[in-house]
């Protein structure tokens, strides 16, 4: 495996699919609500931090848990508790693309540059919270939950309602979803004596858990839909990801587990990818 190879599996790129295309339906709307021109370099600047927030997350998420996903047998073949890249080049990793990040992110606006901390502090701060919370699936929904709204500040400089709404989808979404993949680590995380909502409430509790998560998610695609343009666009979009949401409980279950792999991640990926492309396509129509 080559050295790019090596940190792509690291950070898990293909992962970016889950908040990536929810950053361009805020980016898209932001132009057609303000009005504002197309510009392929601004377009270039939130891709940027969008990619290097999130190898700095992921990064320090794989160096603060390295010794524990020693000890668990489903993620011991990761790569720093293998030893393919070393745990200091790995916290190095961290440091230039946070760097990066909020560089790149201080040659957009003025409010992109002076949140980027914040948000380093939201991305970086979610690792550790399973040491302390079981509600740290919610934060990690707020750390992807960050991006449609930080897209359309940097074509703003403000914030509005719309972006504050899909960044809620986003959240409940992806919190409710990592609820039902904790599932896996339910006995790991009791006995290393870390939090979870399955490890609090066991997986029938998680499950629970999740579909609320999930119904509020499905109150804010309904909600996007009375206040972002997109019309019969919006709303095939908006349906098909509610279906796929819906079809995610019938197939993961505590007596399916087996199951909650990478037909788990394709899933949620699609769902990311069907919504933004019809919201898109709706807003790009409507203008």
């Amino acid at each position: 495996m080559n050295t790019i190879a090596k940190y792509a599996s690291l950070v898990k790129f293909s992962h970016t699919i889950f908040a990536l295309p929810f950053a361009l339906v805020g980016y898209v709307y932001a132009l057609v609500a303000t009005g504002t021109p197309f510009r392929w370099l601004l377009l270039v600047q939130i891709l940027l931090c969008m990619v290097l927030a999130r190898n700095a997350a992921m990064g320090f998420n794989r160096w603060a848990d390295r010794r524990i996903d020693a000890r668990n047998p489903r993620t011991a073949g990761r790569e720093i508790p293998t030893g393919a890249i070393p745990a200091r080049r790995a916290a190095w990793f961290v440091a230039v693309n946070a760097v990066l990040f909020v560089v790149v992110a201080g040659t957009i606006n003025p409010l992109t540059l002076w949140l980027s901390p914040v948000a380093l502090l939201v991305l970086l701060g979610y690792s550790l919270t399973k040491r302390f919370t079981a509600w740290c699936h919610v934060v990690l929904g707020v750390a992807l939950g960050i991006a449609p709204a930080g897209a359309y500040i940097a074509v703003t400089g403000r914030l509005a309602l719309v972006p504050v709404i899909l960044s809620g989808l986003v959240i409940t979404w992806c919190g409710g979803f990592d609820v039902l993949y904790a599932m896996q680590d339910e006995q790991v995380d009791r006995r290393e004596g870390l939090h979870s909502v399955p490890a609090r409430f066991g997986a029938r509790g998680a499950v629970v858990v999740s579909i609320l998560m999930h119904l509020v998610t499905v109150y804010a695609v309904v909600l996007l839909g009375v206040y972002m343009p997109g019309g019969l666009w919006y709303r095939i979009g908006a349906g098909l990801f509610v279906l796929l949401l819906v079809w995610q409980h019938v197939r993961f279950t505590p007596q399916r587990m087996d199951r909650i792999g990478a037909s788990f991640g394709l899933m949620n990926g699609m769902a990311s990818v069907v919504f933004a492309v019809f919201a898109i396509v709706g807003l790009i129509l409507a203008a």
